[in-house]
C-alpha cells in the first residue's frame, strides 16, 4: 500500500523548503500513535562564543507533521503540525515576565511572515530555571525557555510551514532574519 497522495505531496513540499544554513536539520523516527502517517524533523544550531572554543547548543527543536486521511475534530482538517523549541537564556532575559508572551510572538509572526496559512494555533511557553547544587554547586544556573506549539496547515503544501519554524529555531538561537539572498557569517567572537 503506497502513501497517501496528500501525504506525498505533503514529504515532497518539506523537501522544497529553503532553510537557514545555521540551522541542522535531519529526520527523525517519527512517533507511530498519533496519526497513521507522519515524519518528523530534528533541528539544532549550535555554535561557538569564542574562537577555538567548543561548539554549544544554542537552539534545539522537533517538528512533527501529522496525517489522517480520515480528518481529526481536534486539529480541523487532516494534517496537524506538532512543534517543540528549547534554547538556553542569558538570566537577564530569561527573568523577564513577558518571555513566554515574545516566544509565542516569534511563532505567529514567523507563520505570518511566511504566509503560512493555518488554523487551530495552541502552544505552552516554559521558562526553565537549572540551579546547581553539590559537586556542581559553583557552576552558574542555567535557563531555558522551551515552546510546544501546534497548528493545523490549511493545505498539503506545507513549505511556508517548516520554513516559518527554522524561522523561529534561528530566532531562539539568538540569530538575526536574514533578509532574502544574505548568507550569514559564522558565529565567532575573536579574543
Amino acid at each position: 500500500m503506497g502513501l497517501p497522495r496528500d501525504f506525498e505531496t505533503a514529504l515532497d513540499s518539506l523537501r522544497r523548503a529553503a532553510l537557514r544554513s545555521e540551522v541542522t536539520l535531519e529526520e527523525i523516527p517519527a512517533p507511530t500513535r498519533l496519526a497513521p502517517f507522519a515524519v518528523a524533523l530534528s533541528a539544532d544550531v549550535s555554535g561557538s562564543v569564542l574562537a577555538g572554543q567548543e561548539e554549544e547548543e544554542l537552539a534545539t527543536g522537533r517538528f512533527i507533521l501529522l496525517y489522517d486521511p480520515q480528518e481529526q475534530p481536534v486539529w480541523g482538517g487532516s494534517f496537524r503540525i506538532v512543534t517543540f523549541l528549547r534554547a538556553q537564556l542569558d538570566p537577564q532575559m530569561g527573568n523577564d515576565q513577558m518571555l513566554g508572551s515574545v516566544a509565542w510572538t516569534w511563532l505567529v509572526d514567523a507563520l505570518r511572515d511566511h504566509h503560512a496559512p493555518h488554523t487551530m494555533a495552541g502552544g505552552t511557553a516554559t521558562r526553565v530555571l537549572g540551579e546547581n547544587f553539590g559537586s556542581m554547586a559553583g557552576s552558574e544556573e542555567r535557563i531555558d525557555i522551551e515552546l510546544r506549539a501546534s497548528w493545523t496547515p490549511l493545505h498539503p503544501n506545507v513549505t511556508s510551514h517548516l520554513e516559518a519554524w527554522v524561522d523561529m529555531v534561528a530566532s531562539f538561537a539568538g540569530l538575526p532574519p536574514l533578509p532574502e539572498g544574505v548568507i550569514p557569517l559564522p558565529r565567532v567572537r575573536l579574543t
